[in-house]
């Protein structure tokens, strides 16, 4: 199920962009150079004693996760505590995580090291990374170096393009869920809601993805989706690493009217078959003409090619939605060392000689000389 390739193919509105939803705090450096496969027999591996827990680092709805130390290792790690009811069980999300990420080997997503299975609880050991993009965002307030948007991106792009090509679809794209490491390397994480997608191609629950990040065909209803549900995820979030706020952040009774202010109001001459979802009623939406991304975020005027790339991930008709795959091939990342597309699957872009983050706009003013008092002050020019 899990084998074979996809096919991946003048007066504006006045927008109010809210601020992001502060992060979970939840964090998954590397554990070990090998991987563990196994964690049954005489194994010290699967076993609650051979990890001592520390401070909590967050909480969701399913799972509380916790600094954690490896006595097999003397390594940090992050450990995902899953309170199991003897009457239910693990919970299926839990299965299903273990199970897809078990599977997945690559520098882009979160590296599942342990399980430990007790009677009260389901444990899993995951390499720890300090930070995620949330908390980086909110940070580094006011949008991103652009050329750190650039390294962020095609990362997150290669994390998809690699479980796009098993079927795999994440479901559930947002800052919180890309863990970003000390040197910038980004990180796939909580693969709760994921699933492998069968052939032939079966419905799927319209319930997933964080609302601010859910596509509109989604919010329309429905239920028949692929790879493109993850891409217009890719596209908001790309915008708001840009502007530093979240491009579509409305609420369950406006989301699709905050998309169609921006993008225009869909009707069957631009979007085909819409009028057949089941959520779709003009008489609930406002009649909008599409706008120009650039009027809504300024900032992404000012980088070359940005503006293209986001529209083609932020199309509202899923089947022109570019895969991540193709994204990776944008003109926008040309100024990228070629190395960066040729890398074995587990290798970091940051082994390319040269490359690596930039400081952000907050660090550069930090480093810069205090003014001297009176007139004989000290004209600085900042380049970002």
């Amino acid at each position: 199920m899990l084998s074979g390739e996809l096919d991946l193919e003048d007066n504006p509105t006045p927008i109010t962009l809210s601020q992001r939803p502060k992060s979970e705090g939840h964090a998954y450096n590397r554990f070990s150079p090998k991987r563990t496969t196994s964690f049954m027999g005489s194994s010290p591996f699967g076993k609650a004693e051979s990890y001592q827990k520390l401070e909590q680092l967050g909480e969701g709805s399913y799972a509380t996760v916790f600094k954690g130390l490896s006595s097999l290792t003397h390594q940090t790690v992050a450990l995902k505590e899953i309170q199991l009811k003897e009457e239910e069980g693990a919970p299926f999300t839990a299965i299903r995580e273990a199970s897809l990420l078990k599977g997945l080997k690559h520098a882009n997503i979160v590296t599942l090291h342990d399980i430990i299975h007790t009677k009260e609880t389901l444990t899993f050991v995951f390499e720890y990374v300090s930070s995620d993009l949330s908390q980086y965002l909110e940070k580094h307030t006011g949008g991103l170096n652009p050329f750190n948007v650039k390294l962020f991106l095609f990362q997150l792009l290669r994390g998809l393009a690699y479980i796009h090509r098993f079927r795999i679809l994440h479901r559930d794209l947002k800052p919180q869920n890309l863990l970003i490491s000390d040197i910038g390397e980004l990180k796939l994480a909580d693969f709760g809601l994921a699933r492998a997608k069968s052939v032939p191609s079966r419905t799927y629950s319209h319930e997933v993805v964080t609302l601010w990040y859910r596509p509109p065909d989604v919010l329309l209803g429905s239920t028949n989706y692929s790879t493109s549900l993850d891409m217009w995820g890719v596209g908001c979030i790309f915008t708001e690493m840009i502007s530093g706020l979240a491009t579509f952040p409305g609420m369950k009774d406006d989301q699709l009217d905050m998309i169609f202010r921006v993008l225009g109001t869909p009707t069957e001459d631009t979007w085909e078959g819409v009028t057949r979802y089941p959520n779709y009623d003009l008489k609930q939406f406002g009649l909008y003409p599409p706008q120009n991304l650039m009027t809504v975020i300024p900032k992404i005027s000012f980088i070359p090619l940005a503006a293209h790339l986001a529209s083609q991930l932020l199309q509202m008709n899923p089947h022109r939605r570019l895969s991540a795959q193709k994204a990776m091939k944008h003109e926008y990342f040309s100024d990228l060392p070629h190395l960066v597309h040729e890398l074995p699957d587990a290798a970091s872009i940051f082994t390319v000689n040269g490359l690596k983050l930039l400081p952000e706009m907050d660090e550069l003013l930090n480093e810069m000389p205090k003014k001297p008092s009176g007139r004989s002050g000290i004209r600085t020019t900042l380049r970002v």
